[in-house]
């Protein structure tokens, strides 16, 4: 076997007493590490701490793992453009999310008797999502079922996204004036309604005061 030391330099090829010797005397571990090289690779190391580097690798590995899941829309083979037109906005939306996406075209009834309309209807399907994705394979009949799979098109995607990112700029001038006059309309409401409320609670302040002054001449008179 081939071995490493704990600084990662090769020690060269050993058999397993010899190496399992100097690791002993090195107070580690001997770890084998590649078990299907020619010769196999074992590394001298801590056990516990070579457990503990490849738990924290993998788990940074599926932390930037993105995962993909298939995403189906059914259409039935008469689907009027309006349904389709919605239907294919979640596929294209699906896409950019980075989902594979399934699309299925359903023969009810009589309806597979004329495949055609379902043909067409998914060439119509894969016109309007070519802009994200690309066709896995060509549809295929699965009993009364047309399939089809596309897969996320990252490059065209990519552009879409800038695109977007482009357009959403900054708001205009006006929009920002008008925010301003709106905000300043609220400034002014407010500060008047905070002086009816000054003014409120000074007249019942007086109020109060003119009561006790009656009360108390009232009161000097029946003594």
């Amino acid at each position: 076997m081939r071995v490493i030391d704990e600084n990662g330099n090769s020690i060269g090829v050993l058999n397993g007493i010899e190496a399992q010797k100097i690791a002993n005397s090195r107070g580690l571990d001997l770890v084998e590490v590649s078990p299907n090289a020619k010769p196999p690779v074992c590394r001298i190391c801590d056990f516990g701490k070579f457990i503990f580097e490849k738990h924290k690798r993998e788990k940074l590995q599926k932390k930037h793992q993105s995962v993909m899941t298939v995403k189906e829309i059914r259409f039935n083979a008469n689907t009027d453009k309006h349904d389709t037109e919605f239907k294919c906005k979640h596929l294209k939306q699906f896409l950019i999310d980075g989902h594979k996406v399934k699309a299925t075209v359903i023969y009810k009834g009589r309806m597979i008797t004329h495949p055609e309309t379902g043909r067409k209807l998914m060439d119509e399907i894969l016109s309007k999502l070519v802009e994200f994705g690309k066709l896995e394979a060509q549809p295929k009949m699965e009993g009364k079922f047309l399939i089809a799979y596309l897969l996320p098109d990252k490059q065209k995607i990519n552009v879409y996204k800038e695109k977007q990112k482009h357009l959403v700029g900054p708001k205009p001038a006006s929009e920002h004036k008008e925010h301003i006059e709106h905000k300043e309309d609220i400034e002014h409401i407010e500060h008047k309604e905070h002086e009816k409320h000054e003014v409120n609670t000074d007249n019942v302040e007086k109020n109060q005061d003119v009561k006790i002054k009656i009360d108390f001449d009232n009161t000097e008179k029946n003594n």
